[in-house]
């Protein structure tokens, strides 16, 4: 078999059966932080622009939308995926050599939910797909190091979970999943210095193509099966084979799934609750701070820290402050969190957090950074990424005076995750203002139990504007 037919026998054999209940009440905790990250979102500017557009190009369609009225299946899916990726608050897992968004397959999901009316547990089992398949490929096939986007390996994921909700047979999903291969493909350009809009609508692109594929590929539309293997395949490339076998998958790798308590890139989450806690034991004020080093892993420094991905000391927008650790350190110090306003812009260009930020530096704990395979043996903290994020902030004042702080972990991180009250006290932050609270506490009730009644329904009742908010 290829490893379409493979990837494609795995999303459609596996059942909720499968899934243990540690598994199904951490999916609904991804859930509730997703749905917080939606409702936030609604009225964003860049969204606005976002909606304006997607209403013209598939406005009619047979999925209700509350956020753009009634859209074709790939809009929808295009929408809830945009509305739950822009504020970049959503879920994450760690790979040694590249990282991804698992949430990112919820949007589409959703939209295949309203499409086929599919209840809690078939929604949970599509989104356990979705998830394994996108974490094992960023593990054994991690296009970043070739300067592909994470969102290609997303292609596939969503393709699956799409795929298992509406229907699609084990040969059709493979042949959909073949044309995913051939067609998406971005490159990780988008989350570069300067980092524009397109950095947090990129996956949106991908959930509304894959919605198209599947649904071609439901009628009967073939592709090149052998992506993988065949000529001028995937190993020719990217220079890599995909080896695995997607047989007895036991889903524990995603319990590595992590989440966010701060609204900023995850590499920099471990910094900034350093510098939190500095900020916190010693009543810290910018006037006497003299300078600000943080000492992290090779990966952070190359994302956010000012290494490949280009400069990180200039910031004027949403998209650049939240992967720019200087600006992220700087304004935790100056207001004691880091949250969706704090990357307002009239916070990001306000001249107490402009000043802070070029004082801070951004370095590794070892000088050199080229070959990284030979610096992530060398260096300790490189070396212990991704089962820890380790980081050290200091913080020097203009007498001299030195603090210090190290952590290797964040609230959130796999070893200190997130509780279902955790996860409820961010929902409520994020929605505050979008929703009466009496619909707040149905729609938590809804998502704790999603695998039960009529709770799916419910929550496909909000989403398409059905149900009051």
């Amino acid at each position: 078999m290829t490893q379409c037919e493979k990837i494609a026998r795995f999303a459609l054999t596996t059942t909720f059966e499968q899934l243990d209940s540690s598994l199904v009440n951490q999916l609904k905790i991804h859930l509730l932080d997703t749905l917080g990250s939606i409702v936030y979102a609604s009225d964003r500017p860049t969204i606005q622009k976002f909606i304006h557009a997607l209403k013209f190009l598939g406005a009619g369609g047979k999925c209700a939308t509350r956020f753009a009225g009634p859209l074709h299946f790939p809009q929808a899916a295009q929408l809830y995926t945009a509305l739950l990726r822009y504020p970049d608050f959503m879920d994450n897992f760690l790979a040694k050599e590249a990282t991804c968004h698992p949430s990112d397959n919820t949007g589409a999901l959703l939209a295949a939910a309203q499409l086929t009316n599919a209840s809690g547990k078939d929604f949970l089992t599509a989104l356990a797909v979705g998830y394994y398949i996108e974490c094992k490929l960023c593990e054994e096939f991690p296009v970043m190091m070739k300067g592909f986007d994470h969102t290609v390996l997303l292609g596939f994921s969503v393709t699956a979970g799409i795929a298992k909700l509406i229907g699609l047979t084990q040969e059709q999903t493979a042949h959909a999943l073949a044309i995913t291969g051939c067609f998406i493909n971005p490159t990780v350009t988008c989350r570069a210095s300067y980092t524009y809009e397109w950095k947090g609508l990129a996956s949106s692109q991908v959930a509304g193509n894959c919605a198209q594929i599947a649904w071609f590929a439901k009628n009967n539309l073939t592709g090149p099966m052998s992506l993988f293997e065949g000529n001028k395949s995937y190993k020719d490339i990217y220079g890599m084979e995909l080896k695995t076998e997607w047989q007895q998958e036991d889903f524990n790798l995603l319990k590595r799934c992590c989440l966010k308590s701060y609204n900023a890139e995850v590499h920099t989450q471990s910094a900034i609750e350093a510098a939190l806690t500095l900020r916190h034991q010693h009543a810290l004020h910018a006037d006497d701070i003299k300078h600000i080093q943080v000492e992290t892993f090779l990966t952070t420094y190359h994302i956010v820290g000012g290494g490949e991905y280009g400069d990180r000391s200039t910031v004027h927008s949403k998209e650049q402050a939240d992967h720019s650790l200087p600006y992220l350190i700087a304004v935790a110090l100056l207001d004691g969190k880091v949250m969706p306003e704090q990357l307002l812009p009239e916070r990001i260009n306000s001249d107490d957090v402009q000043s802070l930020l070029k004082k801070v530096k951004v370095t590794t704990a070892f000088p050199i950074h080229e070959p990284k395979k030979i610096v992530g043996m060398i260096d300790p903290y490189t070396r212990a990424y991704p089962d820890h994020v380790p980081v050290e902030v200091t913080v020097e004042l203009t007498d001299g005076t030195k603090f210090h702080c190290k952590t290797d972990t964040f609230k959130g991180f796999f070893n200190n995750p997130f509780t279902w009250n955790d996860a409820v006290t961010k929902f409520k932050y994020l929605v505050q203002g979008h929703m009466t609270p009496d619909t707040v506490e149905k729609l938590v009730e809804h998502v704790k139990r999603l695998d039960e009644g009529d709770h799916m329904h419910e929550l496909l009742l909000f989403l398409s504007g059905e149900q009051a908010i």
